[in-house]
């Protein structure tokens, strides 16, 4: 007499429910990721009363209050800040330059960075927080 099955059960997991599972978890995080802000540079921007939205900008630069200066999130020294913004303007094809300066830097600070600006002709805006309520 044979008491033994001659066909085993074995444990089944069905995964095909989990390959939507992770495309979906995968665009959920990168829809996220494109929602928070770009620049990981800590500035503090100056307010200002009334806030006009600028589209996106191709080249930012950002000076810290210890006047450490950033091109597009790449540190530059200020000595050689003049030929790397006009590499970069060129090379995105942009005359525009989004100026993020924090708001403890002097207006000499600005003065400077204008000045480079005026001498390769580039129009730069200053981006500024909007008023607190």
């Amino acid at each position: 007499m044979q008491l033994r099955r001659k066909h085993k059960e074995g444990a089944e997991v069905f995964t095909e429910a989990l390959n939507d599972i992770m495309f979906f978890l995968l665009l959920f995080f990168l829809i996220i990721a494109t929602m928070v802000s770009p620049s990981a540079i800590k500035v503090n921007l100056p307010n200002s009363k009334a806030a006009e939205t600028v589209t996106k900008d191709k080249v930012v630069l950002s000076v810290t209050k210890e006047h450490k200066y950033f091109l597009n999130d790449i540190e530059v020294r200020y000595d050689i800040l003049e030929p790397t913004l006009l590499a970069e303007t060129k090379a995105k094809g942009t005359e525009f330059v989004r100026l993020r300066l924090d708001q403890e830097l002097t207006i000499q600070d600005l003065a400077d960075v204008l000045q480079i600006g005026s001498k390769l002709n580039l129009k730069m805006v200053i981006a500024t927080q909007g008023a607190k309520k």
